[in-house]
């Protein structure tokens, strides 16, 4: 079971309903919880509803952007450890510093693939476990 992301859940928040649905096909696949929205507003709600242990911001939305969205989360109280994965079309080192300003976990490239996505997880969940078992 050490591939499988049983139990595990995640809120996946993109404007492209192509992003999310493979996004969504990936990670059930791999036997993980998947909450989806398409912007930051219905993200933040997602996420305090279902108190995910990864969430997937896209940078770029409508409204509420990728950074204002993660920005929040790492704000509030209950999910400043949640791990939050930006998902992005442009890798440039300015994008990178400010997810990293905002509190972002990691930088996951669109268009992803199934291998890089559930690694994500897995890589955040394996720390967060971590941290939360310890106490």
């Amino acid at each position: 079971m050490s591939d499988g992301l049983s139990g595990i859940r995640v809120v996946l928040i993109d404007d492209s309903n192509t992003i999310r649905r493979s996004g969504e096909i990936f990670l059930s696949q791999a036997g993980a919880k998947v909450v989806l929205a398409e912007d930051g507003f219905d993200g933040l709600s997602k996420v305090v509803a279902n108190k995910p242990d990864v969430i997937f911001v896209d940078v770029m939305m409508p409204r509420l952007d990728g950074y204002q969205t993660c920005a929040l989360i790492k704000n509030h109280p209950d999910f400043r450890n949640t791990p939050v994965v930006m998902l992005t079309s442009k890798d440039t080192l300015f994008d990178r510093a400010r997810g990293r300003l905002v509190g972002s976990d990691q930088y996951l490239i669109k268009p992803f693939n199934k291998k890089s996505l559930i690694a994500a997880v897995l890589e955040h969940t394996k720390q967060y476990e971590d941290v939360n078992h310890g106490n």
